[in-house]
């Protein structure tokens, strides 16, 4: 047989294992299935990757000039993916992530080995080298559940943590910037219930972490679409994060901070974004106040996926490190021309007959069905899956102009040797040693 023979059947292959990764319900196939595109990444020579020394010699000014992409793919998800390694490899780029918060994995019905996995078979077909760094995108405790059993609520999220690290998220941003409590009488106790949980899931996520490997730990001062983050604010976190950590053990890599945004954006009336505003002038401060004072690598932009293409230019001419992007990625799929309105008409029927109770009085429809159609994800997975390829790839191709445009105002074009320089090769292996975790939450992008 032929090279290209053996190509054309490989990448055939790659193709039918995804879709029944994505289409099956049982557990033990889909590890069976991730496990064996695992194997052949493997023997194609990249590998999952953890960010943290990346993200540690940018604290140390051994590199810099660029904000990193933390993208979450909520559907088409391989064919996304797909279309995100085409543009770095034309962009020769390196500091990208693939990440998916804990709230997505629940609606969405992406488990986190399912999500390892398409992104792997992704990474083969389109021919990719060197590492893939997936993470978790807000690992958030839920304060009703924090306040009625914080045991149980602890629990929750170190299963969620274990289960993504052993699946091969070896980047872990936690979230309890949601106990953060305003009304306390000074900065450090407003910020204490914060930084006590975040260090004690940080040291368990040392305990478990794969042998030779630091995962990325991000923490969160102030929950986004509330007010924007201070230095003093970070000062408190820090200072009470360090001391219950201890000096043994190493800590986090960057910082996630409030600036102006929210998630998924302002909804008007007619169901159109507003404007946001982003005081881009915090990320210069905290970034440089949090290198120089606790070597971090520097702040996180959450909710910016929906900010004018103007905008992003900004982030790394004023030190920000990292930028999640979800929301419009998912509002270019539902409103691309190509995607089949009698499916679209569908999701939404199956949104008014499921979801109603939750509209607000002051909700608009347009704005109700704006802000709950990414619900409608998980139970129509598998019809999106098996639309035609065309009508699939098509969507694909029209959002990968988008990624490299981000791309090139984020500045990651030609970073692949610098993530070379401080990004080796690792002995990672998958061992999935939980399947079972609670998954619903409120934070994403």
């Amino acid at each position: 047989m032929s090279d290209s023979s053996q190509s054309d059947n490989q990448s055939n292959n790659i193709d039918t294992m995804v879709k029944d990764l994505v289409m099956t319900d049982s557990i033990d196939e889909k590890q069976k299935i991730v496990s064996d595109i695992f194997e052949i990444a493997k023997s194609k020579g990249f590998f999952l990757s953890s960010v943290n020394d990346l993200y540690k010699a940018y604290g140390e000014g051994k590199c810099s000039g660029f904000t990193v992409p933390a993208i979450n793919l909520r559907s088409l998800s391989y064919y996304l993916a797909k279309s995100i390694f085409r543009v770095a490899k034309s962009n020769n780029t390196g500091a990208f992530i693939f990440e998916i918060a804990k709230s997505e994995m629940g609606y969405t019905h992406q488990t986190p080995a399912e999500y390892v996995g398409v992104i792997l078979a992704a990474a083969i077909k389109e021919e990719h080298s060197g590492p893939v760094f997936i993470q978790g995108d807000h690992f958030q405790a839920k304060l009703d559940n924090f306040v009625a059993d914080r045991d149980k609520e602890v629990q929750v999220l170190k299963n969620i943590i274990e289960n993504s690290i052993s699946a091969g998220f070896l980047n872990i941003d936690i979230d309890t910037s949601t106990l953060v409590n305003l009304d306390k009488e000074n900065v450090i106790e407003q910020q204490r219930d914060n930084f006590e949980l975040c260090a004690e899931l940080t040291k368990y996520i040392r305990d478990i972490q794969p042998e030779g490997i630091n995962v990325s730990v991000g923490g969160e001062i102030g929950e986004v679409g509330k007010k924007n983050s201070t230095a003093e604010e970070l000062k408190a976190f820090m200072d009470g994060y360090q001391e219950a950590l201890g000096s043994d053990m190493e800590g986090l890599s960057k910082m996630s901070i409030q600036t102006g945004t929210s998630h998924g954006g302002v909804v008007l009336p007619d169901g159109s974004i507003a404007q946001v505003k982003v005081d881009f002038e915090t990320h210069k401060e905290l970034s440089l106040f949090g290198r120089k004072n606790y070597g971090l690598g520097g702040t996180v932009q959450h909710g910016a996926s929906t900010l004018p293409d103007s905008a992003f230019h900004n982030l790394p001419e004023n030190e920000c490190l990292e930028v999640h992007l979800a929301t419009n990625f998912q509002n270019m799929m539902f409103d691309s021309s190509l995607f089949p309105n009698d499916l679209r008409e569908k999701m939404y029927t199956w949104i008014w007959e499921n979801m109603s109770d939750e509209k607000k009085e002051d909700q608009t429809d347009d704005q109700f069905i704006y802000k709950s159609r990414k619900k409608a994800l998980g139970p129509f997975k598998k019809e999106i899956m098996n639309l035609p390829e065309e009508i699939k790839e098509g969507i694909a191709k029209e959002l990968e102009e988008k990624f490299d445009f981000l791309f090139k105002q984020l500045k990651v074009n030609d970073t692949k040797d610098i993530v070379s320089k401080f990004i080796k090769p690792n002995n990672f292996h998958l061992t999935f040693k939980s399947s079972k975790s609670e998954l619903d939450g409120e934070g994403d992008d």
